[in-house]
C-alpha cells in the first residue's frame, strides 16, 4: 500500500469514527453524558443558575480512554458565547480519579456551593461578580439568550501534567 492509500484509509477511518461517535477523541479519550437528559443540544430544564430560577448542577460524565497515569480530571465550564465567562469562566471542578480500564465516571456537582461530593474540589473559581456572584460551579446563566455552553475535560498525572484534553458541548441556554 502506498503512502497516499494509507493516508486516505486513515482519513476514512477518522471520518467514520466522527460519524459514529459524534467526536473524534484525542488518543482515544472520549467524553459522554451519564444522564440522558443532557443531549448536547439544549441545557436541560432547571439546570441553569439560581438568578434565572434554576437549581443547576454539572452533568455527570462518563470518560473512556483515559491515559495511563491519570490521577486527576479537571473540568472547566465555559460560556462560549460570552468571552468573559469562556475558558473556565463558570469554574473548574477537579476530581480525584482511579480509572479502571481507562474509564471513570464523574458525578454531578451542584452549582453555587463549595459543598462538593467526596473526591471533588474547586480547581479554579468561577469569574462571576455582582448579582451573579456565587461559589463553585456557576450553572448557565444567560437568561435563555441561546448562549452555547461547553466543558473542557483534562486528564492530569500526579505531577499536574496534562495527559489528554477534550471538550464536550453541554448545550444552549
Amino acid at each position: 500500500m502506498n503512502t497516499h492509500s494509507r493516508l486516505l484509509g486513515t482519513a476514512c477511518l477518522a471520518a467514520f469514527s466522527f460519524a459514529t461517535t459524534g467526536a473524534l477523541a484525542q488518543d482515544g479519550f472520549q467524553i459522554s453524558f451519564a444522564d440522558p437528559t443532557w443531549d448536547g443540544q439544549t441545557i436541560p430544564e432547571g439546570q441553569h443558575c439560581a438568578l434565572q430560577g434554576g437549581d443547576g448542577a454539572t452533568p455527570a460524565l462518563e470518560l473512556s480512554g483515559l491515559p495511563e497515569g491519570t490521577t486527576t480530571v479537571e473540568v472547566a465550564f465555559n460560556d462560549e458565547s460570552f468571552e468573559p465567562m469562556n475558558n473556565g469562566g463558570h469554574g473548574t471542578i477537579g476530581f480525584d480519579v482511579e480509572p479502571v480500564d481507562g474509564t471513570a465516571t464523574l458525578p454531578s456537582v451542584p452549582g453555587g456551593t463549595e459543598d462538593l461530593p467526596e473526591g471533588a474540589f474547586i480547581a479554579a473559581p468561577n469569574a462571576t461578580s455582582g448579582d451573579f456572584l456565587t461559589a463553585g460551579y456557576m450553572p448557565p446563566c444567560s437568561g435563555g439568550q441561546g448562549n452555547t455552553y461547553s466543558a473542557t475535560v483534562t486528564a492530569l498525572d500526579a505531577e499536574g501534567n496534562t495527559l489528554a484534553s477534550e471538550t464536550i458541548t453541554l448545550g444552549q441556554y
